[in-house]
C-alpha cells in the first residue's frame, strides 16, 4: 500500500505509528494492497480554512477524510479495486486538546482520528444512529486490534 504521511503541523507525532495503523486498517478493510491514502498533519489556521471551505463550519476541526475514488471495503474473497482512496487530514491541537479531556495519549487520539478518517473515505458515516453503531463498532475493532498487534512487535 502507498501511504503518504505529511506532518505540516508544529506538533511533533509517531508518523510511523499512523502509517501501520493505516497499513493494519486498510488490511482489516480488504482495500487492495494497491490502493493508495495521504495523511497530512496541519496546524489549526490550516485546519480551519478546510474546515470553512469544505464543511461551511467555523473553527478547526479535528479530521476531515477528502475521498478520490470512493473506494468501498472488499472482503477476504474479493478486494476492493486499487486507486486512489483520498486523503485524511488531521489538526494535533485540536488533537491534543480533546485528548487531555479524554485522559489518554496524543498518539492514541490521533490514532482515533485516523481510523475515523479512513472509515469516512470507504463510506461510512455516522449521520443515523445505526450508521453510527455500525462505524463505531468497526473503528473500536480496528483500534483494538491495531493495538494488540503493537505490543506484539
Amino acid at each position: 500500500m502507498s501511504i503518504e504521511v505529511n506532518n505540516e503541523s508544529a506538533i511533533e507525532v509517531d508518523e510511523a505509528a499512523l502509517q501501520r495503523l493505516a497499513v493494519y486498517a486498510l488490511d482489516a478493510m480488504h482495500v487492495h494492497p494497491d490502493a493508495e491514502l495521504a495523511i497530512v498533519l496541519v496546524d489549526e489556521g490550516a485546519m480551519e480554512q478546510l474546515h470553512v471551505q469544505w464543511m461551511d463550519e467555523p473553527g478547526p476541526t479535528d479530521v476531515l477524510s477528502f475521498p478520490m475514488d470512493e473506494l468501498r471495503p472488499g472482503t477476504e474473497d474479493q478486494p476492493a479495486p486499487p486507486g486512489l482512496l483520498g486523503d485524511v487530514v488531521l489538526c494535533p491541537q485540536v488533537a491534543e486538546a480533546q485528548a487531555r479531556t479524554a485522559g489518554h495519549p496524543l498518539l492514541d487520539e490521533l490514532l482515533l482520528l485516523t481510523t475515523h478518517g479512513i472509515l469516512h473515505l470507504l463510506g461510512f458515516d455516522h449521520a443515523e444512529p445505526a450508521e453510527e453503531r455500525e462505524m463505531f463498532g468497526i473503528q473500536r475493532d480496528i483500534l483494538v486490534g491495531f493495538t494488540m498487534q503493537e505490543r506484539r512487535r
